[in-house]
């Protein structure tokens, strides 16, 4: 299969209404790890997220894959911080993505039962999936970002309106998901969280990134006097 990556961001950036959100952003990201972000409120990393999968359109500079765009597109999934559920079932919802590339319906369920299984829905097969508690719709969306293997996933605070429990299930399947191959990009306001995921760190501020460095690089010795008032709680 044909590499997306590495994706590369030069001098780009995003703006509206003539007001400069994020950028200038030069940016590569090569295959494989767990990249966080991080960054205080408003500090632009769901606008880099979002800029990076195709959402936001560059207000100038340029964004490349190292493969066709729609071959980019096509290998990787954005899960939102609110999942979003289809007016289906459970099983409904899992088996979508793989019978709209054309699966036979009958191995798409046969695979999505075999992922339901695994986060402990099984027996939610046939409910509809609004039905789900908070923590079961934000699994049911991972899998269905997951399902299809894609090479590059994006994460927007997966887990900020979830409990403890919850919590470790998404991880372990993000930990799962890294090691199996998948290329991780996901924001969080959770210092423990990044702590316990990440391989490298992106830390936003103003729209800029500021740092990018190994995860311990970046929260035993953090180099601008922005990243340490963060990670002593005094930007937030």
């Amino acid at each position: 299969m044909v590499s997306i990556l590495p994706l590369t961001l030069s001098q780009a950036t995003v703006s509206r209404r003539e007001k400069r959100l994020l950028g200038p952003i030069d940016l590569t990201l090569e295959a494989g790890g767990i990249t966080i972000v991080l960054g205080p409120n408003g500090a632009g990393k769901s606008t880099l997220l979002r800029l990076m999968h195709g959402l936001e359109k560059p207000s100038s500079g340029k964004l490349r894959y190292a493969a066709p765009r729609a071959l980019a597109y096509s290998q990787q999934a954005f899960v939102f911080q609110t999942p979003v559920m289809l007016r289906r079932s459970v099983l409904g919802n899992l088996s979508y993505p793989l019978t709209t590339h054309k699966m036979p319906r009958a191995e798409a369920e046969k695979q999505s039962l075999t992922w339901l299984k695994r986060l402990g829905l099984g027996s939610h097969t046939s409910q509809r999936a609004s039905q789900l508690s908070g923590g079961e719709r934000q699994k049911l969306a991972l899998a269905r970002a997951l399902i299809r293997q894609p090479e590059l996933l994006f994460l927007d605070e997966p887990c900020a309106n979830l409990d403890g429990a919850a919590t470790r299930d998404i991880e372990r399947l993000i930990i799962e998901a890294g090691a199996s191959g998948t290329r991780i990009i996901m924001a969080t306001h959770d210092l423990g969280q990044a702590r316990r995921l990440a391989d490298d760190v992106l830390f936003v501020h103003h729209g800029l990134i500021h740092e990018q460095s190994e995860a311990a690089t970046f929260f035993d010795n953090p180099k601008t006097t922005e990243a340490r008032s963060f990670l002593k709680g005094d930007l937030i």
